[in-house]
């Protein structure tokens, strides 16, 4: 085995380690201590939160910033994909040209949609006022990260294994580790909600 897919492998395995102790943490932590007395169902807020309630329609900070928020979608989507490809590329699983393509093309435009976002955070204001270093050097590594998976989807360079190893080392440190504190954050929201029965919204 060459030595940057041993790289990638034990760099993946300290990822995963990390996120399996925050999970746990996560776990161990239990249910949010909330005293009052449940007038609303729990479960149906939750699945709403997973759901309905990530519609753009229903969160301001969305469909005030259109655009963006369509980018983001764009570029987790592309960051999942990427992360997929990530254990093609060890077992040796690759596409046929077209589908290659395709896929190269939409890596192609999810990883702008990662550039346009690390620009709007420079340059506007509001933005920059609350970013710190960790967001931008988040955003470069998952940007670059998506553009180097395009290139090794038609050109295996070892390049692709370094870098992906450095995501991997960097991912449970900073912001990036949002994939597993996300599900936990939409838990708790709907768990607040749907107890004071605001959540799933009544028609």
């Amino acid at each position: 085995m060459k030595w940057y897919i041993i790289l990638a492998l034990v760099s993946f395995s300290i990822c995963l380690l990390s996120c399996l102790y925050h999970f746990i943490r996560i776990i161990r932590l239990g249910k949010p201590v909330d005293y009052t007395e449940p007038i609303g169902k729990i479960g149906s807020a939750v699945a709403y939160s997973f759901t309905g309630g990530m519609s753009p329609a229903k969160k301001e900070s969305a469909y005030l910033h259109i655009p963006t928020y369509t980018a983001g979608m764009i570029y987790h989507v592309g960051t999942s994909l990427s992360f997929a490809l990530f254990f093609c590329f060890l077992f040796n699983i690759y596409f046929n040209e077209i589908i290659d393509s395709i896929i190269s093309g939409f890596l192609i435009i999810s990883g702008l949609c990662g550039i346009g976002i690390f620009i709007k955070r420079m340059v506007k204001k509001e933005l920059k006022s609350i970013s710190n270093p960790d967001d931008f050097i988040s955003n470069l590594l998952v940007t670059l990260f998506q553009f180097i998976t395009a290139v090794n989807l038609n050109f295996s360079t070892p390049v692709y294994f370094v870098l992906t190893s450095i995501l991997f080392l960097y991912l449970p440190l900073g912001k990036l580790k949002h994939t597993i504190y996300f599900f936990a954050a939409r838990y708790h929201l709907g768990f607040f909600y749907g107890k004071r029965s605001v959540w799933p919204p009544k028609d």
